[in-house]
Formats: structure tokens, C-alpha cells, sequence
């Protein structure tokens, strides 16, 4: 099956924010053609970030702010993902949770009870609000031998403005404190936020197709669902760093507004490679 026909199978897009559909508070050219497109063409669509600092209330709020009015539903994040899928595991079980106070929300809402020092399990997120008292107890906790849990692998955020630390770092400092890493990171390029993602949908995974601008996570994704990837060249990756990558995309496009022409044109199946212009 080519790669244009394998859209074809496509019943609902992933869509990443940072980077991809927004930088800071400007929509990407096209974000919005893009919303359109697909409605017209019968496809479903839900936002997909590893950014665990806001939850699905704030990125809504955002998004409607931005023009494109969006319910929660519409919106999964690394944190909810990270949440829901504790609940299954351990419903109720104290945690210390390493991040925002939206963060805090999707553990408090789901029924952990949030504890600093006898927890039964450590999750930690991109935590903007960062302090060493935190990172000190963090460690501690991870020594101990807790279980201990990241949202999402995310060296850098790209902002309008460049690049933010993001929760690679905070991983990397714990590493180089305790000698360990955390034992499950539930976001991109986990399968299980894709899954979760596809049953809130009530799609198969198989019918999923991921849009995104990082190679380590969006698009390896794609490799381990077996579904198909488009990388997007505004926010976290240049075309210089696509040859050399272990996990290719199926198409590559300039921004979003280029993925919204290359559909409403039909795609036809001799292009995918697109840098624009």
C-alpha cells in the first residue's frame, strides 16, 4: 500500500499543539484551513501533547482564545494520560506528583491523594514551577526505590521565542542523582496514549495518523503503532535532521497549512516530501 493510499484508511489525526498547530499564542498559517479540511473530508481530530504543565481545561480555553473553539474532549494530554492509566493500576494510591497545579488536578480529580512524604509512587511533569526542595525530594523518593513515573521524555519545549527546558532535563538530573531512570513514561512515543486517544475516539489505532514536529516522539509514535506520520518543520525539527533519523516520517510539509493544501488537493501519491514554497 503506498503512503497516500494508507491516508486513505485515516479516520481520525493526531494533532500535536506546540510547535505544530500553535507557537505561544499565534496560530501556525493554516491551523485553522487545517480544522476545516478535515471536517469536510468526514475526519475526526483530537489535540495530542506531551506538555503536562497545563491540562485539557486550560489548553481548551487557549485554543478557543486563539479562534478555534474546542471542548475537552477534544484534547489529551500526556498528564491525563499518565493519570488514567495509574488509575487502572493503582486506584486511590498516594503520590507525590512533580509538576503544576494542573497537573496536581488530573491525579486529585481521578482519586489519588497527593502526599509529600509518604507516598506510594512518584510521577513526574513538566513542572514550570520547578524548585530544588522538589528535585531534592524527588530524588529521595526515587532512591528509595518507589515506583517512579514521567508523563512524557521531552528534552525542550519550543516556544514563540525559542526552546524551554522540559522534562528530558529533569530526568537527566535525577539519572545523574540516583542512577535511575523512571520506570514507565506513559507519553509520545508510549503506545498507550495513542490507545487512549483511539478509545475515547471509538477508532481501532490503525485508523489514527499522527502530526507532529519531533522526530523522538510524534513521529516514532508512528513506528511503534504502525500507523502514519507527518512531520511538520515549524517548531522543534529542521529538514537538515530528518536524513539522519532512525524512525523516517511518511510525509514531511513545511506547517500545518501545507498538510491542509496537500489534502484538499486529494494528495496524489507521488508527493511526500514537501518543504514548502
Amino acid at each position: 500500500m503506498t503512503k497516500a493510499n494508507r491516508l486513505t484508511q485515516v479516520q481520525c489525526f493526531l494533532l500535536d499543539m506546540d510547535g505544530t498547530f500553535y507557537l505561544g499564542d499565534r496560530l501556525i498559517d493554516g491551523a485553522l484551513l487545517m480544522v476545516d479540511v478535515l471536517r469536510s473530508r468526514g475526519q475526526n481530530f483530537i489535540f495530542l501533547t506531551n506538555n503536562s504543565s497545563k491540562n485539557a481545561r486550560l489548553y481548551s480555553e487557549k485554543l478557543t482564545r486563539l479562534g478555534l473553539p474546542t471542548d475537552v474532549s477534544q484534547v489529551l494530554t500526556s498528564g491525563a494520560a499518565t493519570a488514567a492509566h495509574l488509575q487502572r493500576q493503582q486506584p486511590g494510591a498516594r503520590v507525590f506528583v512533580v509538576g503544576t497545579p494542573a497537573l496536581e488536578e488530573e491525579f486529585t480529580t481521578r482519586g489519588f491523594v497527593l502526599n509529600d512524604t509518604l507516598p506510594s509512587l512518584v510521577v513526574l511533569g513538566f513542572d514550570t514551577d520547578l524548585t530544588y526542595a522538589k528535585l531534592w525530594k524527588l530524588c529521595d523518593f526515587v532512591r528509595a526505590s518507589l515506583p517512579y513515573v514521567a508523563t512524557h521524555p521531552d528534552f525542550t519545549c519550543v516556544t514563540d521565542t525559542g526552546y524551554m527546558p522540559d522534562i528530558g532535563a529533569t530526568i537527566a538530573f535525577v539519572r545523574a542523582s540516583t542512577g535511575r531512570d523512571p520506570d514507565l513514561i506513559v507519553g509520545k512515543p508510549n503506545p498507550i496514549i495513542a490507545e487512549q486517544a483511539a478509545a475515547r475516539l471509538g477508532v481501532p489505532v490503525s485508523a489514527l495518523c499522527m502530526i507532529g514536529d519531533q522526530l523522538d516522539t510524534d513521529i516514532m509514535l508512528g513506528a511503534n503503532t504502525s500507523i502514519p506520520t507527518m512531520l511538520v518543520l515549524s517548531g522543534e525539527t529542521s529538514l537538515e535532521r530528518v536524513a539522519g533519523a532512525p524512525h523516517q516520517p511518511d510525509f514531511v510539509f513545511q506547517d500545518i497549512g501545507a498538510v491542509a493544501d496537500y489534502l484538499s488537493g486529494g494528495f496524489p501519491p507521488q508527493l511526500d516530501l514537501r518543504s514548502g514554497g
